[in-house]
C-alpha cells in the first residue's frame, strides 16, 4: 500500500500580517518585538504608570488609528463597542483608561493587522497543494482552523480531481500571530495532542517554547501513525537559537514517548535550521532519518528562497521503521519565485505561494 506524506510552509492561505512583508528586517523586527511586549503588558493582572505609557509608545509608533501619517497600520487594539474598554481619546492624545487598571478590567485584544493575499498567491498556494497531491500533508503557517477548512472547501476542491480532503484539523496554539500547524488528510484523524507550554511558570523550562508541537494519530488502515507537527522559531529576532534548541530537545522528547505508542512517527515542519545545528541534533540523536538524505532524493540541498544548503530548514524526518518503508522523496519548488523554474502563474514575490517547498515522500505500508 503507497502513502504520500509532506509538509508546506503555505505563508497563511488567504490573509498575512502586514509586518511579515516589511523589507526593512530592522523595521520588521521591531514591530514585532513590540508587539510581543505589548501582549506581555496586556496580560498583566496590574498595570503600572510606566506600563501604561509603553503600551501608549507602542501604539504611537505602529497604528494608523493614533498616528494619521502612517502609510501602515501594524498593530492594533482590537475592542468590541460597548464594553470595558482599554483606551479613550483620538490620535496624539489616545490614553489608558483610569478604569483600565489591569487584564481583568478591560475587554478585547491585541493583533497584527492582516491584509488580504492576492487570488494569484492564494491559486498558487493551491497549486502546489495539488501538484503535490500528498495523502497526509502538515500544512504550516496558517491562519486557525475554520480557515483551512475554507481552504479547503472553496479553493482545493476544484483542484484536487475535484475532491477536497476528507479530513483536516487545526488546534490553536501558542503563537499570537495566527501562524498554526494544521493537517489535511484523506486518512482518518483519530486523535490529537497538542504540547502547549506554560510560559508564565517559572518552573517549566520549556516555558519559551512559544509554539507547540500537535501530535495528530491517524489511521492507516487499522494502524496508527503519529505525526509531530512543528514551527520552530525564526531566526530573525533575539533569542531565537535557544528557543529552537529547547524546542529541538523537547520534541525529541515527545518523538520518543510517541514511539510507545507506535512504531509509525514522523516529525515535520519549519525547523527554521540546518541538520548540523543543535536543535536539529535532538532530533537526529534520538534516531530519526531526515527525507531528504534518502538515496532517491535528487533536488537542490536546500528547502527556502533560493533552496541553498544553508537554506534547509523544512524537514520530514522519519522512525526508522518508517524510513525503511520511504520509496522516493521530492521536493515542489515551483511555487517560489526566486528559484529554479517557477510555474508559469508566479510572476513575482507578490503573487508565488510561499518561499518554501513542499517535500514530500512516497512510503510502501
Amino acid at each position: 500500500m503507497g502513502i504520500r506524506i509532506g509538509t508546506f510552509n503555505a505563508e497563511n492561505l488567504f490573509q498575512r500580517p502586514v509586518a511579515f512583508g516589511i523589507d526593512d528586517e530592522e523595521q520588521r523586527n521591531k514591530v514585532l518585538k513590540d508587539f510581543k511586549r505589548l501582549v506581555e503588558i496586556l496580560d498583566k493582572d496590574a498595570y503600572t504608570a510606566d506600563e501604561k505609557a509603553e503600551i501608549i509608545e507602542i501604539l504611537l509608533a505602529h497604528s494608523i488609528d493614533v498616528r494619521p501619517e502612517l502609510s501602515t497600520k501594524t498593530i492594533l487594539v482590537n475592542e468590541p463597542k460597548g464594553r470595558a474598554r482599554l483606551l479613550t481619546g483620538e490620535g496624539s492624545g489616545v490614553q489608558v483608561r483610569d478604569e483600565a487598571t489591569g487584564r481583568d478590567a478591560w475587554v478585547g485584544w491585541a493583533e497584527l493587522v492582516r491584509r488580504d493575499l492576492s487570488l494569484d498567491a492564494i491559486g498558487n498556494t493551491a497549486r502546489v497543494i495539488a501538484e503535490v497531491n500528498a495523502d497526509i500533508l502538515l500544512t504550516v503557517e496558517v491562519e486557525d482552523r475554520l480557515t483551512l477548512d475554507r481552504f479547503n472547501r472553496q479553493v482545493l476542491a476544484g483542484r484536487l480531481d475535484g475532491e477536497r480532503y476528507p479530513f483536516n484539523l487545526l488546534i490553536d496554539g501558542n503563537d499570537e500571530r495566527g501562524i498554526d500547524v494544521g493537517l489535511f488528510s484523506r486518512r482518518p484523524i483519530t486523535s490529537v495532542r497538542s504540547h502547549i507550554f506554560d510560559k508564565k511558570n517559572p518552573r517549566d523550562r520549556f516555558g519559551i517554547f512559544s509554539r507547540d508541537c500537535p501530535e495528530f494519530e491517524i489511521d492507516i488502515d487499522g494502524r496508527p501513525l503519529w505525526l509531530l507537527g512543528n514551527h520552530f522559531k525564526s531566526k530573525r529576532g533575539g533569542g531565537g537559537a535557544d528557543k529552537r534548541k529547547l524546542q529541538g530537545e523537547r520534541c525529541a522528547q515527545i518523538y520518543r514517548d510517541a514511539l510507545e505508542r507506535s512504531d509509525h512517527v514522523v516529525v515535520a515542519g519549519d525547523l527554521n535550521d540546518t541538520p548540523a545545528s543543535p536543535p536539529l541534533g535532538f532530533l537526529l540523536n534520538a534516531g530519526l532519518q531526515d527525507a531528504m538524505s534518502h538515496g532517491s532524493y535528487e533536488g537542490p540541498e536546500g528547502t527556502h528562497g533560493k533552496c541553498k544548503a544553508a537554506d534547509k530548514i523544512d524537514y520530514l524526518m522519519f522512525s526508522p521503521e518508517l524510513f525503511g518503508k520511504v520509496s522516493e522523496v521530492k521536493l515542489e519548488t515551483r511555487g517560489i519565485f526566486e528559484f529554479g523554474d517557477p510555474f508559469d502563474s508566479v510572476h513575482g514575490p507578490h503573487d508565488q505561494a510561499s518561499d518554501h517547498a513542499a517535500l514530500f515522500a512516497d512510503l510502501d505500508l
